[in-house]
């Protein structure tokens, strides 16, 4: 909602609340992109933040429908409430979706499994071909930089070169909310839309707006196992290893990745509503307490970005 207030010279003013500003700059992006780019793709994993870029999108275009279609890099070992519930969002919404299967590069033998059983690090290569072969010239996608210091020095529209590889160095001033979409064939454009929300928005924005979620983003009942200091989901994907014991806990999951690589934490929090208290009092970024795969070095993230991942 935004307040009003008076001024004697000037009449009433508008300010917005910090949600609609929020909301009125992603649309802009949103909008701004597709003026701009031929053929643009919005990345969709069913996870809460490209679930809230989804529901931003619909708005932007709103009653037209959404004028790109949706890509998802499937590792493999994803979520099945998750896989459920970008499924039937396609089908609600009457959406194209783009599926990116690492286990089929690992099936033509194009791709390894990592001994750890880890799979994000293998999305890269099918997610960069996948663009190539597409000729997507911008790919949104859900990094917030709250989340991480390498997604904090990415600007909302980031280049990248015909390897779909990221240079800091090439990165482009964005003042007073001018984006340069430019680019040389070949090249393409990461855009991301919630750059400037952090987790804390995007559940006030989900609550504000009764966005559906996938139910593991609320507390519930789980079996799960510790392994460096974070509680995994067992599964084919090579959990749990000999001596880390399985038991039923009462969790919920603050980010979805793979099952391979995303903890849960110890939560009661099953509205929305206990959910927005838990994190308001937590000093811990979502990736940073649940993400194993940024664990893998002090820089893992970076690397992978200028690898030509998100």
């Amino acid at each position: 909602m935004s307040s009003r207030h008076t001024d004697l010279d000037t009449g009433p003013l508008y300010a917005l609340s910090h949600l609609d500003a929020l909301e009125s700059e992603a649309v802009h992006i949103f909008r701004e992109v597709a003026g701009e780019f031929e053929n643009p793709v919005l990345l969709f994993s069913g996870g809460k933040d490209s679930i809230l870029m989804l529901r931003l999108a619909l708005k932007a275009f709103a009653p037209a429908p959404v004028p790109f279609a949706l890509l998802h890099v499937d590792t493999g070992h994803n979520f099945p409430e998750v896989l459920a519930y970008r499924d039937r969002t396609v089908e609600r919404y009457g959406l194209r979706l783009h599926v990116a299967s690492v286990q089929e590069y690992i099936d033509r033998g194009v791709l390894r499994e990592r001994a750890d059983g880890t799979r994000n690090p293998l999305q890269t290569l099918p997610l960069t071909e996948r663009i190539r072969t597409e000729r997507f010239d911008a790919v949104f996608g859900g990094g917030r930089r709250d989340e991480e210091k390498a997604r904090a020095k990415e600007r909302v529209f980031s280049l990248r070169d015909e390897f779909s590889q990221w240079d800091p160095r090439r990165q482009r001033p964005e003042l007073w909310n001018l984006y340069n979409g430019r680019h040389a064939p070949g090249e393409h454009v990461r855009v991301f839309p919630l750059s400037n929300w952090t987790e804390l928005d995007v559940w006030q924005y989900i609550a504000r707006e009764d966005i559906d979620l996938p139910a593991i983003y609320y507390a519930h009942e789980r079996e799960v196992f510790r392994r460096d200091g974070m509680w995994l989901t067992p599964g084919a994907w090579g959990g749990p290893r000999e001596g880390e014991q399985v038991e039923k806990r009462q969790v919920r999951y603050r980010t979805v990745g793979d099952m391979s690589c995303t903890g849960a934490v110890d939560s009661d929090a099953a509205t929305i509503e206990k959910v927005i208290t838990e994190i308001a009092a937590s000093r811990l970024t979502e990736r940073g307490a649940t993400r194993a795969d940024d664990k893998l070095s002090e820089a893992a993230m970076e690397d992978r970005k200028r690898e030509g991942y998100f």
